[in-house]
């Protein structure tokens, strides 16, 4: 029986050798080939152009409903835009092709750098592994961020892919998610204080601001609950932006010193890149020249 045993090892072992060797992965793949193969020719080529941002955008699907079921302050709930947040950073340090992201409510937009590789620039890959990390995360962090609160059923995200070919086309995108921001918070502000503090009911509230402009808006929060749009928290108004920067880490680490016998512990200063959020207008050009490296060609 040990001499059978010795004799497969044998056997085995000489055939790793042979298929580590360039003839023997040849052989292996030919080997590997079936009639059945021929499948693979009905897949589509989805490879996305080159020299051009690559912009994944996700939302949440039927979110309407789902913060309703999950109980979210309205009309905004800080632990549910954390809790975006937590998963943009995910998914940038899991992907770190992509150059920038910008979030807001359910959605968040992430932006692949123009010359970027990554799967051979292939959109399904790109919009796969976006989705599936963010809605994976959304679960693993839940109880980080609602404590108290059930995750009640899994939530779902669907994406869609954009190719932007110069700078001026990826800023406009995302000056108009920024704006689209502005204009649904400062609609839901206005619509939830007409229901919380008037008691009108939703259908009330949406006649009485059917036709408002955003002058008439901020007039009602002004002259009738004594709010400042402009004084709201500026996560609210415009959203959150993800950019990569060097920050220093204050560390304790335990040395031992020459001609002592004992341990010290001393600081050490360590430069990391991470992901940090910002709430900041990008509309105009003041962040663009404040973080040139973001549209960078060799960034």
């Amino acid at each position: 029986m040990l001499g059978c045993r010795r004799a497969a090892w044998a056997v085995a072992a000489g055939f790793l050798k042979w298929a580590g060797c360039a003839r023997g992965r040849r052989r292996l793949l030919s080997m590997a080939k079936s009639k059945f193969e021929y499948v693979r020719d009905f897949e589509a080529d989805d490879t996305c152009l080159p020299n051009c941002w690559i912009v994944v955008r996700l939302d949440g699907r039927n979110f309407h409903r789902f913060s309703e079921q999950h109980e979210f302050k309205k009309p905004n709930d800080d632990r549910a835009l954390h809790l975006m947040t937590k998963c943009a950073q995910t998914v940038m340090q899991e992907l770190e092709d992509i150059a920038i992201a910008y979030g807001q409510s359910d959605e968040y937009s992430f932006v692949f750098k123009k010359k970027s590789r990554w799967f051979k620039r292939r959109a399904s890959k790109f919009m796969t592994h976006v989705v599936s990390q963010f809605a994976s995360s959304y679960v693993f962090y839940w109880k980080d961020y609602f404590k108290d609160q059930q995750l009640l059923y899994p939530p779902g995200f669907d994406g869609r892919i954009v190719l932007y070919p110069s700078n001026q086309n990826l800023k406009d995108y995302l000056s108009w998610r920024q704006a689209d921001c502005h204009i649904n918070n400062l609609y839901n502000t206005v619509f939830w204080m007409l229901v919380q503090r008037s008691g009108l009911t939703p259908v009330q509230a949406q006649d009485r601001l059917q036709g408002t402009l955003a002058g008439d808006k901020n007039e009602i929060l002004f002259s009738e609950f004594n709010i400042n749009y402009n004084n709201e928290p500026v996560m609210y108004r415009k959203g959150t932006v993800l950019i990569w920067q060097k920050i220093n880490e204050v560390m304790t680490k335990k040395i031992k010193l020459p001609k002592e016998a004992e341990e010290k512990e001393v600081e050490v200063t360590r430069t990391r890149t991470k992901v940090v959020p910002l709430h900041c207008d990008i509309i105009g050009d003041q962040f663009w020249e404040e973080y040139p490296e973001i549209l960078a060609e060799d960034s």
